[in-house]
């Protein structure tokens, strides 16, 4: 079994059935989660921020650059695009500030969004409070849990 992390702004995708998908240090950020609803196809982002304003910066970093990359990386590894679906963890307010200072708030919402205009349904998400979190990808059983800072791991799809 390999873990593979996904790190800030990076994205990982990945067919080979002994992998686990690994997103660490959830906290306003995104761990966003597209896989095939059939097949050991499965790909991570760790979103950042909610837009790109055509920054070059790495894909994975922003919502709205992140899923369509998602998409492509899934379709060249074999899924199909029609069977995708979405798990989304993070996006916490990890500070007091609120408003435009929410990042969490407004990540899980641009990534929510971007989702929609892609036609790629969320089946499961944890979004929101005010602590970091881990998402896995168990590829081989399709299993996806979450852990909370504090507390156990829970499978939140399968």
């Amino acid at each position: 079994m390999a873990e593979l992390v996904v790190r800030m702004g990076e994205i990982a995708a990945t067919q080979n059935a002994g992998d686990v998908l690994v997103g660490l240090g959830l906290g306003s950020c995104i761990g966003l989660v597209m896989i095939d609803d059939r097949g050991p196809v499965a790909a991570m982002a760790h979103v950042v921020l909610p837009e790109s304003n055509g920054s070059e910066a790495a894909a994975g970093k922003f919502a709205d650059t992140a899923i369509p990359q998602l998409i492509r990386e899934l379709t060249s590894i074999g899924a199909t695009r029609s069977r995708l679906s979405a798990v989304i963890v993070g996006g916490a307010q990890m500070f007091v500030t609120a408003g435009k200072l929410d990042v969490g708030t407004r990540n899980e919402q641009a990534v929510r969004e971007a989702l929609r205009e892609h036609g790629v349904p969320v089946r499961a998400a944890v979004t929101g409070g005010k602590s970091g979190r881990t998402i896995r990808v168990y590829l081989e059983s399709r299993r996806i849990t979450c852990k909370q800072a504090g507390l156990d791991e829970v499978e939140i799809a399968t």
